[in-house]
C-alpha cells in the first residue's frame, strides 16, 4: 500500500462534484477559447452558464445526507471535506449567484469588448474555489479554497484593460487581499504550532486543554490573526477601504459577484474557523465580532447616506457602501453564536440573511448594468423618471431596494432583518440590537430616496432604452443582446417575490442541521 493511500480514504466523487464540475468546465472553456473563432465566442458564455447550472444540479443528491471524504484512515471521523447541510446551502448560494452573474455578464462582455475566454475561465475558477470553501474542514484546504476564489477575482476586476479606474481598482483589491492572506496565514501557522493539527475538529479539541501557558498565548494570537484575515475578506470595518473603488472600477457584473459571492466566501470561512475551530475562544471572538458588526453597519450606512446623486458612479458607490452595511448585519448572528447556547440557530440566521441578500442585491446590480448601457456615468440622478422610460426595470429596482430596506412588499427583507435582530436579543446582545435598529432606520432614508427618484418626472428627454426581456425591460432597439441581462433581473425578481410569499422557507432551508 502506497504512502498516499495509507493516509486518506478513497475520494467520494459525488460529494466533491459541485466544485469539481465547475473547475472542469473552467478548463474546458479555456481550451475551447483557443479554437473557437471570434464570431463564435458568445458560445463560451453559454457553455459556462450550462456548467454552473450542472454544478448546481449536482447538489440535489447531497441534500439528504452527510457525506465526507479525504478522511484520515487512522481516524475516519477527521476529514478535510464535508458535504453537510451547511456546505450544501452555501454551495447553492455560490453557484446560483455565479449563474445569475454569468447571465449579467453576457451583455457586459459584448458592450465592453472584454476577452470572453479569459473572463469565463476566471469567473468559473473563482466560483469553483468559492464552492470548495464551505465544505473545507481543515485550515490548509480552507486557505487554498479562499485563494482560489480570490485570485481570479483580481484579474476580473482589472479586465477592462484600457480603463484607468479598473486598473486602480484591481491593484487596491489585490494589495488589500494579499495583506489579509498574509495575516491569516501567520495566524494559521500559530494555531498549528500550538495544536499540532490543521483539522478543525482536532484544533477545537486541542485548544480546550493546552498544557503550556506559552502555547496558550501563541494560540490566542493565532486565533486573533486568523479572524482578522477573514475580516478583510468580509469587508468588515476597518478593513473595508477597498470596496467602493473596486466596485466602481470593476465591470458591473464583477462588482455584483464580489458583493454576493465574495461575501459568502468570507462569511462561510469566518463561521467555520470561529464556530467549528475555535469554540473554546468564543469569549474572545464573540465580543470582537460584535464590535466589528456595529462598526461595519454604521460606517457603511452613514457613507451610503452621504452619496451625492449627481456624482459620477454614485449609484454603484451607494450599492458598494450599502453592501458594507449589509455585511454588518450578517456579522450580528455570528457574534451571537459566541454567546448563545445554540450556535447552529444563530448561524442559520446569517445564512438565511445571506440568501435573501444575494437574490435582491444581484437584481439591483442587474438593473444598474441595464441603466449603465445608456448612462455610463451611472449617477443616481440618471434613474430619475426611469419608470416612464422602462417601467418594468423601475418596478424591479424599486422592489429590490425595498427588500434591502426591509419594507413591504419586500417581506423577505423584513423577515431576514427580524431574524437577525432576534438572534442578537436571544444571545443577550441588546446593545447590538439597538445599534442595528438605528442603522436600519438610517438605511431606510437612502433606499427610499433612490426608490422615489425612479418615479419622478424626468427633467429632460431620456435616451432611448436598450433593455429587452419580459422580466426586466421591453426595449426593442437592442435586439437580443440584452436578453440574458433581462433574464437575470427577472430571475432575481421572481425569487424575491416567491420568498416574500413564504419567507419561513428560507430560514428552514438555512438552519436545518447547520454545523
Amino acid at each position: 500500500m502506497s504512502s498516499v493511500t495509507s493516509l486518506v480514504q478513497s475520494v467520494d466523487w459525488l460529494a466533491v462534484a459541485p466544485p469539481t464540475i465547475t473547475a472542469v468546465v473552467a478548463l474546458a472553456v479555456l481550451v475551447a477559447d483557443l479554437f473557437v473563432p471570434e464570431n463564435r465566442k458568445p458560445l463560451l458564455g453559454w457553455c459556462a452558464i450550462g456548467g454552473l447550472a450542472l454544478a448546481a444540479l449536482s447538489l440535489v443528491p447531497l441534500v439528504a445526507g452527510d457525506r465526507r471524504t479525504f478522511c484520515l484512515t487512522t481516524d475516519p471521523g477527521v476529514c478535510s471535506y464535508a458535504a453537510d447541510h451547511f456546505a450544501v446551502v452555501i454551495q447553492f448560494l455560490v453557484l446560483a449567484g455565479a449563474l445569475l452573474t454569468a447571465l449579467l455578464s453576457v451583455t457586459a462582455i459584448e458592450d465592453h469588448r472584454l476577452p470572453a475566454g479569459e473572463f469565463w475561465f476566471l469567473l468559473l475558477s473563482s466560483a469553483a474555489g468559492a464552492a470548495l470553501l464551505p465544505a473545507s474542514r481543515d485550515l490548509a484546504t480552507l486557505v487554498i479554497a479562499l485563494e482560489v476564489a480570490s485570485l481570479p477575482a483580481f484579474a476580473l476586476v482589472g479586465l477592462k484593460r484600457a480603463n484607468r479606474l479598473s486598473s486602480e481598482a484591481a491593484l487596491k483589491f489585490f494589495l488589500s487581499s494579499v495583506t489579509a492572506t498574509a495575516v491569516m496565514l501567520l495566524g494559521v501557522s500559530f494555531v498549528y504550532a500550538a495544536t499540532g493539527s490543521l483539522h478543525l475538529s482536532r484544533v477545537a479539541d486541542a485548544l480546550t486543554h493546552l498544557p503550556d501557558p506559552q502555547l496558550a498565548t501563541l494560540a490566542t494570537a493565532g486565533v486573533a490573526l486568523t479572524l482578522v484575515g477573514f475580516a478583510f475578506k468580509t469587508a468588515a470595518v476597518p478593513f473595508h477601504f477597498w470596496v467602493p473603488d473596486t466596485y466602481v472600477g470593476a465591470p458591473l457584473p464583477v462588482a455584483a459577484y464580489l458583493s454576493v459571492i465574495g461575501k459568502a466566501v468570507g462569511f462561510s470561512g469566518l463561521i467555520l474557523v470561529a464556530v467549528q475551530g475555535f469554540p473554546s475562544y468564543a469569549n474572545v471572538w464573540g465580543p470582537a465580532i460584535a464590535v466589528l458588526a456595529a462598526l461595519t453597519m454604521t460606517v457603511g450606512n452613514v457613507a451610503a447616506l452621504r452619496q451625492a446623486p449627481d456624482r459620477a458612479h454614485s449609484a454603484v458607490r451607494l450599492l458598494a457602501w450599502s453592501s458594507v452595511g449589509q455585511a454588518g448585519y450578517l456579522l450580528v448572528p455570528i457574534a451571537a453564536a459566541g454567546y448563545a447556547d445554540d450556535a447552529a440557530h444563530a448561524i442559520g440566521s446569517t445564512v438565511a440573511y445571506a440568501l435573501m441578500y444575494a437574490a435582491v442585491n444581484l437584481g439591483a446590480f442587474g438593473v444598474a448594468a441595464l441603466v449603465a448601457r445608456t448612462s455610463p456615468a451611472n449617477r443616481i440622478s440618471d434613474y430619475r423618471g426611469l419608470y416612464a422610460r422602462r417601467p418594468l426595470a423601475a418596478l424591479a429596482l424599486g422592489f429590490f431596494l425595498l427588500c434591502l430596506a426591509g419594507l413591504p412588499p419586500g417581506i423577505i427583507g423584513l423577515f431576514a432583518k427580524v431574524t437577525v435582530f432576534s438572534a442578537a436579543v436571544d444571545a443577550g446582545l441588546a446593545w447590538l440590537a439597538v445599534v442595528m435598529a438605528v442603522n436600519v432606520v438610517i438605511a431606510l432614508y437612502y433606499y427610499l430616496q433612490w426608490t422615489a427618484v425612479l418615479f419622478r418626472t424626468a427633467e429632460e428627454p431620456a435616451e432611448a432604452g436598450t433593455g429587452v426581456g419580459a422580466g426586466a425591460e421591453a426595449g426593442v432597439t437592442a435586439g437580443t443582446r440584452a436578453v440574458p441581462l433581462a433574464a437575470a433581473i427577472a430571475l432575481a425578481a421572481v425569487l424575491g417575490i416567491v420568498l416574500s410569499g413564504a419567507p419561513q422557507l428560507v430560514l428552514r432551508f438555512a438552519s436545518g442541521a447547520l454545523l
